[in-house]
């Protein structure tokens, strides 16, 4: 299930908020230019799932948002938790970073935590199956995947070049739990 926790940026261990409630998740997010929205996926796809595949069963919602906004290169980041490449490719994502476009993910299986860090406030939003979050481009986040990563997700990119991260060089990520995901 979904989940928004939001901090003081200094104050990991004292949520001010903790929802699982969609409405609420998705109209805390929009005050900071945030999307979320939850979609009822259509057909199945398991971790690790091809980009085929997913592009496949995903074929009319992908058309629908590259036609909305001028996407011009989508791809599946698809990652099951036997990936003997896991740790490396996790890695990647931990530190805090930023886009020059938006970042803007559906997840057809499985989850992972987009971590935002906006003026003072950090925002934990744990995405799973049929969630679509659009963080927009400047805003500065980082992304885990957990240890054991377990998730397909779409992502859609308005530069040809797709996922490029600048990163701060603060360790602000360091201070945050990392992602266990969730039983509920």
């Amino acid at each position: 299930m979904s989940r928004l926790r939001i901090f003081n940026d200094t104050a990991p261990d004292a949520p001010l908020l903790d929802s699982r409630d969609g409405d609420v998740i998705a109209a805390e997010l929009k005050k900071i230019g945030v999307t979320f929205e939850r979609w009822q996926a259509q057909h199945p796809i398991t971790p690790g799932a091809s980009q085929e595949e997913v592009f496949s069963a995903y074929r009319e919602d992908i058309d629908r948002l590259v036609a909305a906004h001028g996407f011009k290169s989508v791809d599946v980041a698809s990652i099951a938790p036997d990936n003997p490449n896991r740790a490396e490719i996790r890695k990647k994502f931990l530190d805090e970073h930023y886009h020059k476009e938006d970042e803007v993910r559906f997840f057809v299986a499985g989850s992972g935590l987009f971590t935002l860090h906006v003026d003072d406030k950090v925002y934990e939003v744990e995405c799973v199956k049929d969630d679509l979050i659009s963080v927009p481009d400047g805003v500065t986040h980082w992304f885990d995947m957990g240890e054991a990563p377990n998730f397909a997700a779409i992502r859609f990119f308005t530069e040809p070049d797709g996922w490029v991260g600048h990163f701060t060089g603060t360790d602000i990520a360091l201070r945050f739990p990392r992602y266990e995901p969730s039983a509920a």
